[in-house]
């Protein structure tokens, strides 16, 4: 018989609606029951795409006497931590606070009050690797909440207020100095030869990696420009070559378990390719590494083929596992390998790195051990040629693979990771000038601003109709950043006027007198903290958008308390953004290009293209686009201009203008800073 979860809004929290285990759903009912009965909670968190999570529920909670020990012992709480972003942070935070790291599956032991006194991740079925079974774990917390209570709480209230403190004093933002000091300390745990930073695991890292591409482009007279650059063009390079880029669909996996990012953890998440398609879109305008853009377009076109829900959204992940096997989707066996390709096997395997012992278990997960060019020139064949006859190769391991189980799709469609896709396909639109990316686009753009609405407020979720959470700030800010792109994409002054909408109910919900925002709005549900964060993890921090947007809305309006409290957000984060920029990347990245250059351009329609696409056509991190022909504009930054029978640019920044530009070479001289 279905448990409570049934009635969940939660893809992750449906997977385990026949569990033998009596799960709650977040909440004060379950609270109050283990009030009523006078015991502890089991937190678990996770969500639908993770390997591990799975593994421990087939282990324990789908396992009958695990189930009924818990069951008696224990109130049980499932929370899916992309819907909850608030529970997951308040008590990871619990986590590595008591073990010294994180992850998920996380599993909590709190009391009826909430209060976190002990805490891991996965707990395997039986004891092994120096891990005790999760039988072991639950005797043991459940005897010490009988016989060592007082030991237990006042441990918990010393973990409660340990994860409760927060930094109060504001500093200075961080100097040029310490932006290229950064850049330095990035420089030093860099990997040469595979690229990415730090020893396997190896996680993309696209905010750190968009502060060095801004490093770049910002301050190419600095000698560590190049240093930016070159671990950029490397670690990109060996990711698009890698397993955990998908090689026939297009997208990237989590991450590589190990340091060549040749065997990825197969699930393929939202956030990350909306941020690394936008990563590479904009460091191909860098470099013109013409393999960046393809990765981009690819990436891209994955999600609005494979991802894309009729309502307009995107989806949010799909699984590591095909067919009950992690990645049974994308690897190969030889044999199958040979009975799709025939006589074209050596050939694919030359270009995949694939062989008869395999390359992962006993089977072949597909990368380009070498660029096309080099190949080309390694077997004497003409490049184009050779292209033209991977692009059948994978024409018939794409259709051959058709034909498999596809991993689950978790279909939740989540606001934030929704913004952060908003604004890679306006992005691509723009630069581009692809109607299928606009297209895409309008539709995440109308869901966020229709079915992601509840009133004036976002929900942090939809699914299949239903509604999930209220939003959190990463919603709002990520959803206005989106919004502000698609504007400057299109000129239609319908996104400004959502975006600043949505940017000024951030500031009354979420911010802090003090500076910066919390997670969680004022007049929500309240946590034993109200955690308010500034670490990249692994998407961009609530703070480090809310203070782009807030740049951005400062830029439109010329308000000069919007550019304060951007400001305000960034000296709140203390001396860590610098001295740890692996964690603050998307908030230097801010820092470094604040304040923004206001472009307005003014005139008729067809007129005014070139100059557009002259902004566009350079990645400018530090300016902002404004168009129109100079009537009745709901832009401040348009107020004045008046209109003209032909295009003019006026650029300014930091509340002073350059003389109007009449031509696009003397608007890129301005922007250039000649």
């Amino acid at each position: 018989m279905p448990n409570r979860l049934a009635n969940a809004t939660s893809p992750y929290l449906l997977q385990h609606q026949d569990n033998p285990v009596d799960w709650h759903e977040w909440g004060s009912a379950a609270f109050a029951e283990a009030v009523e009965c006078d015991l502890p909670v089991i937190l678990s968190v996770g969500y639908s795409a993770c390997h591990w999570c799975h593994v421990m529920a087939h282990e324990s909670f789908e396992d009958d006497e695990t189930a009924a020990y818990m069951n008696e012992h224990f109130v049980n709480i499932k929370v899916d931590r992309e819907e909850r972003p608030d529970v997951d942070r308040v008590y990871m935070d619990a986590v590595t606070a008591t073990t010294g790291s994180g992850g998920w599956p996380m599993t909590v032991f709190l009391t009826p009050q909430a209060d976190p006194f002990y805490a891991g991740t996965y707990f395997p079925k039986d004891a092994r690797h120096g891990m005790p079974s999760f039988a072991e774990v639950l005797n043991a917390v459940s005897g010490a909440w009988a016989n060592d209570r007082e030991s237990l709480v006042g441990r918990s209230l010393e973990v409660s207020q340990a994860i409760s403190e927060r930094a109060s004093e504001a500093t200075t933002r961080p100097s040029d100095a310490e932006m290229g000091e950064a850049v330095d300390r990035l420089a030093a745990s860099f990997d040469p030869r595979y690229g990415g930073f730090g020893r396997a695991p190896k996680f993309p890292q696209p905010s750190t990696l968009e502060y060095l591409l801004r490093f770049a482009a910002l301050r190419p007279g600095d000698e560590r420009a190049s240093t930016a650059l070159g671990m950029i063009e490397v670690t990109l390079d060996r990711m698009a070559r890698g397993g955990i880029y998908d090689h026939l669909d297009g997208g990237f996996a989590r991450y590589s378990v190990d340091e060549r990012w040749l065997a990825p953890h197969f699930e393929k998440m939202l956030y990350d390719n909306a941020l690394l398609s936008r990563l590479y879109l904009r460091a191909w305008q860098v470099t013109g590494h013409r393999w960046m853009l393809e990765t981009a377009i690819e990436t891209l076109d994955y999600l609005s083929r494979d991802m894309a829900d009729p309502s307009g959204g995107i989806h949010s992940a799909e699984d590591a596992d095909a067919g009950g096997v992690e990645g049974g989707f994308s690897v190969w066996t030889w044999d199958e390998l040979g009975d799709t390709l025939g006589s074209d096997l050596d050939l694919g395997a030359a270009i995949y790195g694939a062989a008869p012992e395999g390359n992962f278990e006993g089977t072949n997960i597909l990368h380009l051990p070498q660029g096309i060019p080099d190949l080309a020139v390694r077997l004497r064949l003409d490049e184009a040629e050779l292209r033209s006859q991977k692009r059948g190769i994978d024409d018939r391991l794409r259709r051959q693979r058709a034909t498999r189980e596809r991993p689950f799709r978790d279909d939740k469609i989540v606001t934030a990771w929704n913004g952060f896709a908003l604004r890679a396909f306006s992005e691509a639109a723009g630069i581009l000038g692809e109607s299928r990316y606009l297209t895409a686009a309008r539709g995440i753009a109308a869901f966020i601003t229709g079915p992601a609405l509840d009133g004036d407020r976002l929900l942090r979720s939809r699914r299949g109709g239903r509604p999930g959470p209220a939003g959190f700030c990463d919603d709002y800010a990520s959803a206005a950043l989106g919004l502000f792109s698609l504007y400057q994409a299109t000129g239609e002054e319908r996104w400004y006027v959502h975006a600043e909408h949505l940017a000024r109910v951030m500031i009354e919900r979420f911010s802090d007198d003090a500076g910066g925002f919390y997670a969680t709005a004022a007049d929500e549900q309240a946590l034993i903290a109200r955690p308010k964060n500034f670490h990249d993890n692994p998407t961009p921090s609530d703070n480090a958008l809310a203070a782009e947007a807030l740049a951005i809305l400062a830029a439109y309006t010329g308000e000069a308390d919007l550019y304060d409290r951007s400001e305000a957000t960034i000296r709140s984060a203390g001396p860590g953004i610098s001295t740890q920029p692996a964690v603050h990347g998307h908030l230097l990245g801010v820092s470094l290009s604040s304040p923004l250059r206001e472009v307005a351009i003014v005139g008729p329609s067809v007129r005014r293209r070139p100059f557009i696409d002259a902004v566009w056509g350079e990645f400018r991190p530090d300016a902002v686009i404004a168009e129109g022909d100079g009537r009745n504009s709901a832009v401040p930054l348009m107020d004045g201009r008046g209109p003209s029978g032909r295009a003019r640019a006026f650029v300014c920044r930091g509340f002073v203008c350059d003389l109007p530009a009449d031509s696009v070479a003397d608007m890129r001289d301005q922007l250039r800073g000649a």
